[in-house]
This record gives structure tokens, sequence and C-alpha cells, in this order.
């Protein structure tokens, strides 16, 4: 199947790409010995786990669901073969109904505050998980996304170091921090090495003395390794200092960098109207299909398109929805847009499968993979029963 023959709206996500993306993190992991997981809630194609298992040392989940998806669609393929990926959960909070099924499924399990590793730590360590606690190192290093900022005042997000230090203070026979073996964080977005490195001189100011005991420390998400330009020798010389200096097994939990630019959605022009501006409705909804549009805010790349004024014909480009703000952005064609035409918006992989919805009974996009040998399969295709499955 050619990207013509598609329905549309149809997420495609292309098999060569993400193989690209894997080798690069394979090759960081192997020059430093950093170990290198899937974090789900950027990328769930489970499709591609056993690819993904193959490349990566696991994944990481936010959840019991994706927790299960990883054991199923990645750890249970792999030990077919002889290979065990490791399986991370971190929440901020657990629920005690389904705490005994994440069990069963992680061998790593982070906590987010001291009374939840009071509360669930030592049934996790009786079961032989390794316990981590995520930190606070109180780094913000975002520049006009105080959404994804977990180092913002005010986070529920991780341990400062004032917390830290009061539960061993006033509580030290409590032996909590005796069960942990590794300490986590994650304070990037999109970001390149240098905001991991200012990150990691406070984690040291703040949490130093207590590396020593540790075994592991997880690096979290947010590095955007496979982007062009991004600077690996200082990421490289982060990774080995946690390493020489503390004797600690390190890990990194990308989402973005796994399908980063692997990722396209294929939509049609169902309208072409003016209103001050040359407008195109779209089959395609900013609001359902492309959440981050909104909510980052970002321009998603369209092919073969510019800005605004630098091609001929401008047009802003809109989804079907009630909506006012179904707006996906304003773009510049060669000639004129007509009913029936095919857009491609790139970069479409990460969070958007996993954050679509059906608002409006927006139907969601199919989902097609581009296999190595260029040609499109189609993986799964929604409808009604979709849409009213998630309604009562």
């Amino acid at each position: 199947m050619k990207y013509t023959e598609l329905p549309t709206p149809c997420y495609v996500v292309d098999e060569a790409l993400i193989e690209k993306n894997l080798k690069t993190l394979e090759a960081v992991a192997n020059r430093t010995g950093a170990r290198i997981l899937l974090a789900q809630k950027a990328f769930s194609m489970y499709i591609l786990y056993p690819l993904i298992g193959k490349f990566l040392s696991g994944a990481t989940a936010s959840g019991l669901y994706e927790a299960r998806l990883c054991a199923e669609e990645m750890v249970r393929p792999a030990a077919a073969e002889g290979r065990k990926p490791e399986n991370h959960i971190f929440s901020p909070a657990y629920r005690e109904a389904d705490f005994g099924e994440i069990l069963q499924y992680c061998d790593h399990i982070v906590f987010n505050s001291w009374k939840q590793v009071e509360k669930f730590g030592f049934r996790a360590k009786a079961a032989g998980k390794s316990i981590g606690l995520r930190i606070n190192p109180e780094c913000s290093t975002q520049e006009g996304h105080a959404i994804y900022d977990p180092c913002a005042p005010g986070s529920r997000l991780g341990v400062t170091k004032d917390n830290f230090d009061m539960v061993l203070e006033t509580a030290p026979e409590n032996n909590l921090f005796s069960m942990l073996d590794g300490l986590h964080f994650h304070t990037l977005c999109e970001q390149d090495s240098d905001a991991l490195e200012r990150t990691l001189s406070a984690v040291e100011e703040n949490f130093g003395q207590y590396l020593p005991h540790m075994k592991w420390i997880n690096f979290g998400g947010g590095h955007h390794i496979t982007r062009p330009g991004y600077c690996f020798p200082r990421l490289e010389r982060c990774i080995g200092k946690m390493q020489e200096k503390y004797g600690l097994t390190v890990y990194l939990e990308p989402g973005e960098a796994v399908a980063l630019n692997a990722g396209f959605l294929v939509t049609t022009v169902l309208e072409t109207l003016h209103n001050g501006i040359d407008i195109a409705v779209l089959d395609s909804s900013a609001a359902c299909h492309m959440p981050d549009v909104l909510e980052m805010p970002y321009r998603p790349p369209l092919l073969g398109s510019g800005h605004p004024g630098e091609k001929t014909y401008t047009y802003r480009l809109g989804g079907p929805t009630c909506l006012a703000g179904d707006i996906i952005g304003d773009y510049s064609f060669d000639k004129p847009l007509s009913e029936g035409d095919r857009l491609i918006f790139e970069d479409m992989a990460i969070y958007s499968m996993v954050k679509n919805n059906t608002f409006n009974g927006m139907p969601l996009p199919a989902i097609a993979l581009r296999e190595k040998d260029g040609k499109c399969r189609i993986i799964k295709q929604f409808g009604y029963a979709d849409f009213k499955g998630r309604l009562s």
C-alpha cells in the first residue's frame, strides 16, 4: 500500500527511521555502559516492541497498564529468545488495588515520596524488586513551558532536599533509606545535554552524600539524543562521572528520542474558505489527533510547505471539531489547496497515538507501519465501536 492509498486520517510510523534512532541510542549505551529504556508515555506502538527490545535495555511505565503492555509485548517475546528486558515503573502515587499486579510485571519500582516507600516499599523489597525514590533537584531548566517543569515551585513530583533530609533526621529508626537501591530524577523536556549537566550539578549538591550508598541513578527522560546537533560528548561525560565517582549504574528513559521524526499523519482537505485569510478544514484535528499542538504549543512540520508568506499561497489549517481553537497552524504552499488534497504532517509518532481522543465523536486515525521495503501496512483501524466503548 502506498501513501496515496491509505485511509485518512492515518498515523504512519516508519520502521527504518525507528531503527535508525534505536541504533543511535544503542551506540550511546555501548560506548558508556548506560542502560537506556523506552518511556512508553511518549510512544507505545507495541508492534515495534520486539524490535525496540533488541536495541534498548527495556522500557519504563507510568502506571499499571503501561507496565503490563511492556511485560506482554516486550519482555515475553524477548524471553523466548533468551533475553530479559527490564520493566521499570514510576508513579506519583500508587493505588493499593493495582500494586499487587505491578509486582508481577516490574523489576524496578520508583516511588515519589517517603510515605509511598513506607506504604509499599517493604512489600516490593520482599518480592525482590529494585527500589528507587524520585528526587527533586530544584533546578529548573525549562524556558516558557512551566507545564513541563517538575522543579517548579509547589511541584508534586520528587522529594526535595529538605524533605529527604527531614525523614532521615526525624525517623532514622524506620529504616526506609536502607531499602533504596537508587535515585531517580526527571527534569528535562526536549533538551540537549547542557541541561542535564546543570541538573546533575544540583543533584550532587543536594543529594551527593547519599549517592555512594546507591546502586543506580536514573536520569529520567527528555533527552533529545536523536535530534541533529545533539551534544554526545557532554552526555557521555555526565554518564561517566556518575559511574566513576560513585560506582553507579546509569539509566536514561528517553521517549521522544526513540521515535523522533519517525512518524507522519496523513490527512485530507475537506473544505477551503476565506475569512480575512484563506482557510482549509482538514479531516485531522489538533485537539483530537495531535494534542501537543495546543498543549505545548508547537507547530508541526508539514511536508512541502513553508512558513506564512514564504510560498505563494498561505492557509490556516484547522480541524473539523466545534472548538474554535482547533487550529494546527498557518502554512504556505506553491499552489492553492483544493478539496481532496492530501497533506502529510511530520514528527507525528510521539505523543500522538498515546494522547489522542474522540472529542466531538471524531474517529481516531488509523495506524500504519511503513516497512523497510517502503510499503505501508495498516496495523489497526478504529470505528464507531471504539468511540461508543469509552462511553456509557
